[in-house]
């Protein structure tokens, strides 16, 4: 049985405004990448550029301010930004191939990544039902690929099975990315992490770009319609990045995973609306998946592990309702976890 008083808390609410909040910005991003494939431009080392620009100009010049010595070893964040500038460049690319929607929902196979890699390194656990949820997901998922082999150039795409093959690769890289930054948000600061990854992404997307996108840049025919595309997705990534250390503090990886997937919807929505495509009946089918395997995660328990902060407030409220060996289990189980 869920129950709901436990669902609805003031985190959980928090958790799922801005979480639905990233999913609009990652639909945003999506809407501008599709718009750049359709006019030929084929540079997506450059488009997140420039948001690694501002994340360096922003958060850095606040965190020279600040004359704080790091808290994690530099190359950590090396390490990290390469991880995301590669996680962008696969994601992104794959637009060339396949489309909108394909894009949106292929990217749920972060979540089992998630999963997988914060129960190896962070020692989270989850129950039943949450891993029940995620194999739905997945599920979906293996739909979406089947859809595209069976609607084949009706995907929207030039070549949508190695469109698919592209995303799954960035999913995965974006896993990595993001159980990163939850190690590092709790662990380091949330500026300190913006900055560096800015810096960072910003120096080796520059390498790259000068590597293999500097004929692409040249020949792009430069107007209105092609600048804006980059910087409202330089904008939607800017703000996406600078939300989400918020929402893996508070809610870790795996919620930050689930809540993208309604940008699944909001594709759907563009694609019919917007670019008047059809859609292969098994999408629909696959968004059952998803949505009933999001259901059955969010009926399940909670995860154990949690920022440190907010589990000692919810164990402070707590005790005035718990015999006071249940709290200190509570306590133990706390710092066990961290």
């Amino acid at each position: 049985m869920i129950n709901f008083k436990q669902l609805w808390t003031r985190k959980t609410l928090i958790g799922l405004g801005l979480g639905q909040f990233l999913s609009l910005l990652i639909t945003a991003t999506g809407f501008a990448s599709s718009e750049l494939a359709k006019k030929g431009i084929d540079a997506p080392t450059s488009q997140s550029f420039l948001n690694y620009v501002l994340l360096a100009i922003v958060y850095g010049s606040t965190a020279l301010y600040r004359r704080q010595p790091l808290k994690a070893k530099w190359y950590y964040y090396v390490l990290l930004a390469l991880v995301d500038v590669e996680g962008n460049f696969l994601v992104v690319k794959a637009y060339q191939y396949t489309s909108l929607t394909s894009v949106m929902l292929l990217d749920c196979w972060s979540i089992p990544s998630v999963m997988l890699l914060t129960w190896l390194f962070l020692k989270t656990k989850y129950r039943f039902k949450k891993i029940t949820g995620v194999i739905v997901c997945v599920a979906g998922l293996v739909l979406v690929v089947f859809s595209d082999v069976h609607a084949g150039d009706r995907a929207g795409g030039s070549n949508p099975r190695k469109g698919d093959i592209l995303v799954i690769a960035g999913a995965t890289l974006y896993a990595i990315s993001n159980v990163s930054e939850e190690f590092l948000v709790k662990n380091a600061d949330r500026v300190e992490l913006m900055a560096m990854l800015g810096t960072f992404g910003g120096i080796i997307s520059a390498i790259q770009i000068s590597v293999l996108e500097r004929s692409e840049l040249k020949s792009i025919h430069w107007s209105a319609g092609a600048a804006l595309p980059f910087v409202g997705f330089a904008l939607a990534m800017f703000l996406f990045y600078s939300l989400v250390p918020v929402l893996l503090k508070i809610n870790g990886s795996t919620m930050l995973n689930l809540s993208l997937l309604t940008s699944d919807m909001w594709s759907v929505l563009i694609r019919i609306f917007a670019y008047h495509e059809k859609v292969d009946w098994m999408y629909f089918v696959a968004f059952g998946a998803v949505t009933i395997g999001l259901i059955i995660y969010s009926g399940g328990d909670k995860d154990e592990h949690q920022d440190p902060a907010i589990v000692d407030e919810d164990a402070e409220r707590s005790k005035q309702d718990e015999e006071a060996n249940a709290g200190s289990h509570s306590k133990g189980t706390v710092a066990e976890s961290s």
